[in-house]
C-alpha cells in the first residue's frame, strides 16, 4: 500500500521522520514570576507530541518589551533557557525534532506589559485590537514608533535569543514573522506610514526582517531558521491589506531564495478575503512557484487535506494547530486513520494541566 504524503520523510535541509508538523500555538502555561517553562507542564506537553515529524513551539518572547500576553515563556533568561533545555531533553529522547518560535508582538500588546511604557511598532497607529493583560482584555493604544535605536536594540534582542535557543538544545528556530506582530507591522502599508530607510518601498518595509535574519545567522546556521508569514491576513490582530501586501510578501519570499533556510511557513487566510480584489485567495498555490525551499503550510488542514496539497506538490510539510492539542498522537491516528479528539476551546489558554497535558491518546 502506497504511504500516505504526510507520513513520508522530508530531507531538504531539515531530516524529518514525516511531514506531519506541530504548529505553534500560545497555550499561556509560564504562570510563574520569570515566564520560564516547566518541566511538569511544558516538558510532558511537548515530550507527548513528539512523533510529529517536527514540533514547532508557541511563541516565546525575546525581551521584555516583546511580551503582549499574559503566562507566555520567554527565551532571553538564563532561567528559561535552563527551563527548556528540560523541554528539548524529553523530546529529544522521544525522538522528536523541536524549534522554537521566536516572538515580537509589537503593538499587538498594552502598557501594563511594559510599566506603562507604550509598545514598540513601525509607526504609531492603534491597531484597534484588544491584549489579554493580566486584569482581562484591554483595548489597545497607539505605539511608539521605534526609533532606528529601538531597531538596532531588538535586531540584537533576536540575535542573543537564537543564541540562547542553541544553548536550550533546541534544533533550530523559526522567526515569527506573521500574524499581525512586529515584523508584519512593518510590512504592511496600513500599519508602516515611516518615511525614513524602513518604509515606503517594499525593500524598506522588508529591510528590518532581514536585518534580523543576517543578525541570526552569525550565531546559528540558516539551515535551521525557518520564518513564518500570513501573506491575506486581513481584519483579524489589527492587520487591513492594501494593493502593496501581496508583491511586498512576494519580493519577500523571493528574495528568501538567497539564503538556505530551514523552511519557509506560510498561512492560509484567516478570513475570507475573496472579496478583496488584491487578496491572494490560495497562499501555497500562489507562493509556491515564487519559492524553490522547503515550504510549510497551515490553516485548517485535517488529514486529507494535508495529503492532497503534498501530493499536488503545493508544499512539502503541513503544520497543524488545534487537531495537536487534543491528540498528542496525531501522527498515529493518521497511520491508523482514526477518528480525531475534539478539543476544549475553554482550556486553551488555562493554567495548569487541565486541556493541554491530559487528553489521552487512542486506544487501539
Amino acid at each position: 500500500m502506497n504511504k500516505q504524503p504526510l507520513l513520508t520523510p522530508y530531507n531538504k535541509n531539515i531530516n524529518l521522520k514525516n511531514r506531519v508538523v506541530m504548529a505553534p500555538m500560545t497555550r499561556s502555561r509560564a504562570a510563574n514570576e520569570g515566564k520560564v517553562p516547566t518541566n511538569d507542564l511544558h516538558g510532558l506537553y511537548y515530550e507527548q507530541r513528539a512523533s510529529a515529524g517536527l514540533i514547532i513551539t508557541e511563541g516565546s518572547q525575546v525581551s521584555e518589551r516583546a511580551v503582549g500576553y499574559i503566562n507566555t515563556p520567554g527565551i532571553h533568561t538564563d532561567a528559561q533557557v535552563e527551563g527548556w533545555k528540560q523541554v528539548t531533553k524529553r523530546v529529544h529522547d522521544k525522538g522528536g525534532t523541536i524549534f522554537i518560535q521566536l516572538w515580537h508582538v509589537g503593538r499587538m500588546s498594552h502598557p501594563d506589559f511594559h510599566n506603562g511604557e507604550l509598545p514598540l511598532s513601525a509607526s504609531a497607529i492603534n491597531p484597534n485590537a484588544q491584549s489579554y493583560t493580566p486584569e482581562g482584555f484591554k483595548d489597545t493604544v497607539a505605539p511608539k514608533e521605534m526609533t532606528i535605536e529601538d531597531i538596532k536594540t531588538t535586531v540584537d534582542d533576536f540575535k542573543q535569543a537564537a543564541a540562547n535557543a542553541v544553548k536550550a538544545g533546541f534544533d533550530g528556530v523559526e522567526i515569527h514573522s506573521s500574524n499581525g506582530y512586529l515584523f508584519h507591522q512593518f510590512f504592511n502599508g496600513t500599519s508602516n506610514k515611516r518615511t525614513d530607510e524602513y518604509g515606503g518601498s517594499k525593500e524598506n518595509k522588508a529591510r528590518f526582517f532581514f536585518e534580523v535574519l543576517d543578525a541570526m545567522k552569525e550565531v546559528i546556521p540558516q539551515e535551521k531558521i525557518g520564518a513564518r508569514f500570513n501573506p491575506s491576513l486581513n481584519g483579524v490582530f489589527g492587520m487591513t491589506m492594501d494593493e502593496d501586501t501581496i508583491p511586498t510578501f512576494e519580493y519577500i519570499i523571493k528574495k528568501l531564495n538567497d539564503y538556505n533556510l530551514a523552511y519557509v511557513h506560510l498561512s492560509e487566510p484567516f478570513t475570507d478575503v475573496s472579496e478583496i480584489p488584491y487578496a491572494v485567495t490560495e497562499i501555497a498555490k500562489h507562493f509556491r512557484p515564487l519559492y524553490n525551499g522547503t515550504l510549510m503550510i497551515n490553516t485548517a488542514f485535517d488529514q486529507e487535506k494535508g495529503n492532497k496539497i503534498i501530493e499536488e506538490g503545493n508544499a512539502d510539510l503541513v503544520a497543524f494547530g488545534k487537531p495537536f492539542i487534543s491528540n498528542p498522537d496525531l501522527v498515529e491516528r493518521f497511520e491508523n486513520n482514526l477518528e480525531l479528539a475534539d478539543w476544549d476551546n475553554d482550556t486553551f489558554y488555562t493554567p495548569g494541566a487541565k486541556g493541554y497535558t491530559d487528553y489521552p491518546k487512542a486506544s487501539k
